[in-house]
């Protein structure tokens, strides 16, 4: 489902010179499969689910989803395929302020297939507890009721490899496990992957493979140096 192969990542500074972000020799997950990435921060987990959605276009490498090489596409290639095949749950939510939080939902299917399904717009909004909060626009709901609409909508339209960043980050302790049960749940019914970023560990315990970032990148494990 996802193969990553020899994908680097640097950014130009302001001196001139490059900082390396991202050297991954290889990273690969099954279809289906539900994995976490840990590591300290600043170790380059965000860019790496950026790389992976096309959000940012790696320097070097192969990234394959589902037989697609997504690196390869141009900029609106991209966007078009996350809008059908990826699921994204930003840790800054990104919902839009003048919508409710069910049209927040169903406007990431109408991104993908230009389909709304208000059904399960409303199932997935019940599953994360916010039924009766279907009409709010994000200004009048709380920050973890924010992040649990931001989960509802990266689901929306049942894609082929969910990326969740820290997705229990805002929520609270009471409402954290609803969201990795919806998450792992949907994934597991619908045969999608799952790479989720986490720094909590009761959440990385459940689950069957954790990858240290610092395993996968070699940039972490060597100092930053400048690139040719």
């Amino acid at each position: 489902m996802l193969h990553l192969e020899g994908v680097k990542k640097s950014y130009l500074q302001a001196n001139g010179e490059f900082l390396r972000i991202l050297d991954v020799p290889k990273f690969e997950v099954a279809t289906g499969e539900q994995m976490v990435l840990v590591g300290r921060s600043g170790c380059g987990k965000t860019t790496l689910l950026h790389i992976i959605a096309g959000i940012s276009r790696a320097d070097a490498g192969t990234i394959r989803i589902d037989q697609v090489e997504v690196n390869k596409l141009s900029e609106a290639g991209r966007d078009r395929y996350r809008a059908i095949k990826l699921g994204y749950v930003f840790q800054t939510f990104n919902l839009l302020p003048a919508f409710s939080a069910l049209e927040n939902v169903l406007l990431g299917m109408t991104f993908a297939r230009g389909k709304r399904d208000t059904n399960r717009a409303r199932q997935l909004l019940d599953r994360v507890g916010l039924s009766a909060r279907a009409g709010h626009k994000p200004s009048a709901m709380s920050v973890g009721e924010q992040q649990r609409v931001a989960v509802a909508r990266a689901l929306a339209n049942r894609p082929r490899l969910l990326l969740a960043d820290e997705p229990t980050a805002n929520v609270d302790p009471a409402n954290q496990q609803k969201i990795i049960d919806l998450i792992r749940d949907t994934c597991r019914e619908e045969d999608i992957a799952l790479v989720l970023v986490t720094h909590a560990r009761e959440v990385a315990d459940q689950f069957d493979r954790v990858d240290r970032l610092e395993d996968v990148n070699r940039v972490v494990s060597t100092p930053a140096q400048e690139v040719s």
